[in-house]
């Protein structure tokens, strides 16, 4: 959800290019926290006009050839990142660095587009079954015990398990026994 809607941005763009106020006077009149926005809303309104205001209702997504014609294009011309901006028709300027952060670091594959989220399902026909590798004599034999004894300690746990959980029927009588007699000496 956007914090500001498109006719209210175009509003006080309008405003502030007709009007005599400026980017704090318009913050500090439609109580906004910092006037930051209105400059960015002015600028781009320069530079793409009344559609570069509009909410964008679909993620754009660049090549690495596009961003590479950018980089090299701001570079050839010494341009700000404003001007480059508008030259390409770009309303993120902080995504012309980013891009240039990244040429930096990896070069023309940390422009290329990286797959997002988790890798995709193998399907399960396409996996080679497990092929059991043939064990020695003294390791199947290792392995047996291995079992029988993990057999033996799951069955001395459940027995125990059964003997705590069942209650003793003296120890029950005794405790009602011995809170009757308590009442009756009252």
């Amino acid at each position: 959800m956007t914090k500001y809607s498109d006719a209210f941005k175009e509003q006080l763009v309008q405003e502030y290019l007709h009007g005599p106020k400026g980017y704090k006077r318009l913050a500090k009149k439609y109580e906004m926290p910092s006037p930051t926005p209105i400059k960015k809303w002015v600028h781009t309104y320069q530079v793409l006009g009344r559609d570069g205001l509009k909410r964008k209702t679909k993620k754009s997504r660049y090549t690495g050839s596009f961003k590479w014609d950018v980089l090299y294009w701001r570079k050839q011309t010494g341009a700000s990142l404003r001007e480059t901006a508008g030259a390409f028709g770009l309303s993120n300027l902080s995504m012309i660095s980013a891009w240039n952060r990244a040429w930096d670091q990896e070069g023309m594959a940390g422009l290329e587009e990286k797959p997002k989220g988790r890798s995709p399902m193998t399907d399960k026909s396409s996996r080679k079954p497990l092929s059991p590798t043939p064990l020695s004599r003294e390791a199947q034999l290792e392995r047996e015990n291995e079992l029988l004894r993990l057999e033996n300690a799951y069955l001395k746990k459940l027995r125990a398990f059964r003997k705590k959980s069942e209650p003793s029927p003296e120890k029950h009588k005794q405790g009602l026994r011995s809170s009757f007699r308590k009442k009756d000496s009252d």
